[in-house]
């Protein structure tokens, strides 16, 4: 990720652009998101390493907000210009094409391959085909449904941002069908920009989970630290700081070890992450805008065959 230059985050955020990009609003009563829709003239968000889909600037309830403009410049195809609960599908076959040629990125499209040089997110690549996306709007919900066909891989992708009825609750449901002939092999993980009423990253933020962890990173010790089940911080992250670990380990086999709470003590509001799929791997990072607990699942689909997977917020209040 890159570096953040905190001290001009207010001025460039002011600088942004003020076109109106496609989006709308959807409300349970006790939530209210703001969602930028994809579009590949005009939509907000058009680079290469993230899901097009369920990108959100903004989450409310109970007068907190959980989700907003981290970052420090923008263009639509940076890779980093995202909010929210964003996913992003690992490259399909990326190490087996020549230069010249094309991969695909689930969420995405096909993408251009310029070199020989490993994959990495934070390269601009070309996007060759965007695929056709389709969107489904309602009150409390939206249905993006993405359909890809190349020659080598073809899927129909859905996924639903939903307001659960009567819940402080986010759903993010998805089906992925391979409508190709090659079987899909890839992995997907939430990055979880999480920036709670836009409160600076340190001393009173907790990452918890249902087991102990150990991991190593940059940052760890200095910045953050892990205590038996939770993550910590020790000094609020400085301009170009960040703490970082690429693998946290202590999870167990099973789903009910995807258990993820975010709490914001100072400002009293938090957020409980479940999903119905194990770990595959788990991962962390933070600069001084934002947190993002990492986690990855695993994504193993045989041509005609579909898989499912759901991802629940549930958003809550701490009592002081």
């Amino acid at each position: 990720m890159k570096k953040i230059n905190y001290a001009f985050l207010i001025l460039t955020i002011i600088a942004m652009p003020s076109t109106k990009f496609p989006q709308t609003e959807i409300s349970n009563g006790l939530i209210h998101a703001t969602i930028l829709l994809p579009d590949a003239g005009k939509g907000y968000y058009r680079g290469t390493r993230f899901d097009w889909s369920g990108i959100i600037s903004s989450l409310e309830y109970q007068g907190h907000n959980y989700f907003g403009k981290w970052f420090t410049k923008y263009s639509p195809e940076i890779h980093d210009v995202i909010m929210g609960p964003v996913e992003e599908f690992a490259p399909l076959d990326y190490d087996d094409i020549k230069p010249g040629g094309s991969f695909i990125k689930i969420g995405v499209g096909v993408v251009y391959k310029q070199d020989d040089e490993p994959y990495t997110f934070s390269r601009v690549y070309q996007l060759l085909n965007p695929g056709k996306w389709k969107i489904i709007k309602k009150s409390d919900q939206v249905l993006f449904i993405h359909d890809l066909e190349d020659k080598a891989y073809s899927y129909h992708y859905e996924k639903t941002v939903l307001l659960a009825k009567d819940k402080p609750e986010l759903v993010l449901n998805h089906i992925l069908k391979n409508t190709g002939s090659h079987t899909i092999e890839t992995n997907v993980y939430d990055h979880n920009f999480f920036m709670i009423d836009k409160h600076p990253i340190g001393p009173g933020l907790v990452v918890k989970f249902p087991f102990n962890l150990k991991g190593e990173g940059v940052g760890f010790g200095e910045l953050a630290e892990i205590q038996g089940n939770q993550i910590s911080y020790l000094r609020p992250i400085g301009n170009g700081e960040w703490a970082e670990c690429y693998s946290l380990k202590g999870f167990g086999p099973g789903a009910d070890d995807y258990e993820i709470r975010i709490e914001n003590r100072i400002t009293g509001a938090g957020v409980k992450i479940t999903c119905d799929q194990p770990f595959l791997k788990l991962a962390f990072w933070s600069c001084p805008t934002t947190l993002c607990p990492e986690p990855y699942i695993k994504i193993n689909v045989d041509p005609g065959k579909e898989i499912s997977w759901t991802i629940k917020y549930e958003f809550y209040t701490l009592t002081k």
